[in-house]
């Protein structure tokens, strides 16, 4: 046998709990009038003022009609640079990257795809075997050009 929930309905005008003055859901009448109620309700809500909201804070956007700028990030550390900074304070400019643990991934110098080999003679990366055959038959001139591009300026011998 399956139960059914049963479907969400308003109360009817014979339901017990259905007055003016009932508390909802209890069946009971409520004691304290409708008009004595608005009002302590609207004394809660006059008490409960945020902490952390300062009364006296106002836009600035608000108090000037002027738009905003808009500025690069090449204009934001321009002026953070000619400000005098006290030697430990922190900006934008100041931080620095710790290298990453994880190895570079190597990108084949022929079609740029994700190279698994070197080639030991010139020290270019390929993907599939058909660029060993292309870069092992470039000239060391050409194989000097692809590692100067990747700034692997070995020399090869």
């Amino acid at each position: 046998m399956v139960k059914r929930k049963r479907p969400n309905t308003p109360l009817g005008e014979g339901d017990s709990c259905s007055g003016p003055n009932s508390v909802p859901g209890s069946g009971a009448p409520s004691p304290i009038p409708g008009s004595i109620s608005d009002i302590i309700i609207d004394e809660i809500k006059e008490e409960k003022k945020f902490v952390f909201k300062d009364p006296a804070f106002q836009h600035s956007s608000k108090s000037t009609n002027k738009k905003r700028a808009w500025r690069s990030l090449k204009q934001i550390v321009a002026q953070e640079r000619v400000l005098p900074w006290p030697e430990d304070a922190v900006h934008y400019s100041s931080i620095d990257a710790l290298p990453s643990f994880k190895p570079a991934k190597k990108y084949s110098d022929i079609s740029g795809l994700l190279a698994k080999y070197t080639d030991p003679q010139t020290k270019l990366h390929f993907a599939v075997a058909e660029e060993f055959s292309t870069v092992r038959s470039l000239p060391m001139d050409i194989t000097a050009g692809y590692l100067s591009l990747r700034r692997a300026n070995n020399p090869m011998g």
